[in-house]
This record gives C-alpha cells, structure tokens and sequence, in this order.
C-alpha cells in the first residue's frame, strides 16, 4: 500500500507586533516568521471505502516521557485539513494519518498548523491533487491564520491577521536554542489582555527585514521583539529567566516565540549553543530544549 510521508517544521517569530484589534476582533499583526529544524512527521494512507469525513482517521504516536496529549478526533487541526480538502477536492477514498509528535504541543510554535500545512501537501501527493501552493494557502486559512504561512514556510513578513505573507531573505547560518518549560499559555488570555490599541512601543519590523536582505545576524537580534511578552511574562516569570539565562551563555539575543511559552536565543557557534542548552537543562527552566538552525524550502 503507497505511504506518503511528510515533515511538519516548527517556526518562531524573530519579530511580532499587533497594530490593533479590529472591530471584528481579529488583530492585526506585522510579524517576521521562520522555519527552524524542529518537526513532526506525518505519514499517509489510503483507507477502503466511500471517502466520507467518517474516513478519516488519526493516529498519534508519542515521544517517550512527552507529557502532553493531542485528541485525535474532529477537533484535530489535521482532521479539519483532511476534511476540508476531502471536501472541496470530492476526494472518495478514506486517509489514514499517523502523526509523530516532536514539537511541543500548546508552546507558540505553530504545532498544529504546521501538521495541517503538511495534510495540504500530503495529501497533494496521494491523491494526485492538482491544487497548488497559493490554493493551498487559500484554503489553508479556514482552518488558521498561521496555517497559510506553514504551508509556504521559510522566512517571510506576514501581516493582516497572519494571512497575507511576503517571502523575505533568509537569515544567515546561525544555531538557535529553543526551550519550553513546563506550562502551558492561552493565546486567548494573551491578546485579550494585551490592549492592542494602546501599546507605546511596537518592535522594528521594517528593520528586521532590511536587516534580513542585508544579511546581518547581528542585525536581526537587536530587532528581535514580541509585544506579546508584556502579558505573558508578566504572568510566567519563568519566560523571563529563560531569556536572561540564554544572554548570559552567549546569544545574541533572546525572545519568546509567539503567544509563548517558548523561548529561543540565536548563536553564531553550534558549541556555545550546547553549553547554554547544558546551563538551561542544569537549572529545570523548560521541559523541552533543543539545539537547532534556521530552515528553508
């Protein structure tokens, strides 16, 4: 039986702001995202049948010790993915959709839209689907605002509720470490305490990009800037420590990713990375740690 076999990559936020809340309260936002090596797998198919929404079915494979669980009903992002292109693609076969889970669940790293971007493009691939990446974005947006950019991926300046994306340069090498401690944050909680409308500072997003046609490592971590931290750390000190700790061990700079809780800083070498992560893991600040890089296409 053919199996297809997918990657879902994780993404940060080198920058995000919120310009306001609009009168339909959806924010809008002007953020800097980008693919790191963290992924999920998902594996792929076809299942006996009339191909109804009933014929979807999701199976998830666990990492030892990972705390966390996904429900792998209709509330799934990769059930409504599958369901939605089933749907609009009146595809007549059942799928069947194993999902290894190595990205933090509820950790500000897009888990869930990423494994639904990699539905689009698994399934693509198994029923020989003509959809391409913009019908694939155009879809993708009923089911997320960050679910359009997972499908594209890479580093791109995303605006309008998260939507409309513009592909931007590649940061240049560098290693990240990426920490997620032990808790969990609602994204609801954050932008509804957030009072969009009367921030005072907001990070440079246009710097950022230029820094990023330029370049320029350095750069891009002094416009490293999250106006969502003003809630978020306010009520989880941890994310605080986290940041301090990591500039501490040589990064560049250090953000939460996000709504949070996870917290990232950027290294020039791998090695200083490795002992900041030894420091991190040392002091139980996070659950999850891993050393990385930037991803693109």
């Amino acid at each position: 039986m053919k199996k297809i076999e997918r990657r879902a990559y994780a993404k940060i936020n080198l920058g995000l702001d919120v310009i306001r809340r609009r009168p339909d309260g959806y924010h809008e936002v002007k953020m800097i995202m980008q693919t790191v090596g963290i992924y999920d797998v998902l594996t792929f198919k076809k299942m006996e049948g009339t191909g109804n929404s009933s014929l979807i079915r999701i199976q998830m494979e666990k990492k030892e010790n990972q705390g966390e669980s996904l429900p792998c009903d209709k509330s799934n992002l990769i059930y409504k993915a599958a369901d939605l292109i089933m749907e609009t693609c009146g595809i007549t076969e059942g799928v069947e959709i194993t999902l290894q889970k190595n990205i933090p669940i509820a950790a500000g790293m897009a888990g869930g839209s990423t494994d639904a971007a990699a539905v689009f493009h698994g399934l693509k691939e198994l029923f020989g689907l003509s959809m391409n990446v913009e019908d694939m974005k155009r879809l993708g947006v009923q089911i997320g605002a960050d679910v359009p950019y997972c499908i594209m991926g890479g580093t791109a300046l995303s605006q309008g509720i998260g939507e409309v994306l513009t592909p931007v340069p590649a940061p240049p090498e560098a290693y990240l470490l990426i920490a997620k401690p032990d808790i969990s944050v609602s994204t609801k909680y954050v932008y509804e305490n957030l009072h969009a409308n009367t921030l005072t500072w907001h990070p440079d997003i246009d710097g950022m990009v230029e820094a990023l046609k330029l370049g320029s490592l350095q750069g891009i971590a002094e416009r490293m800037g999250n106006v969502l931290e003003k809630v978020t750390e306010k009520e989880y000190p941890v994310i605080s420590r986290l940041k301090e700790e990591m500039k501490a061990h040589g990064a560049l700079n250090a953000l939460m990713s996000g709504s949070g809780p996870t917290v990232f800083g950027i290294y020039r070498e791998k090695e200083t990375a490795e002992k900041a992560y030894a420091a991190v893991e040392k002091l139980g600040l996070a659950r999850d740690i891993f050393v990385t890089e930037f991803i693109s296409p």
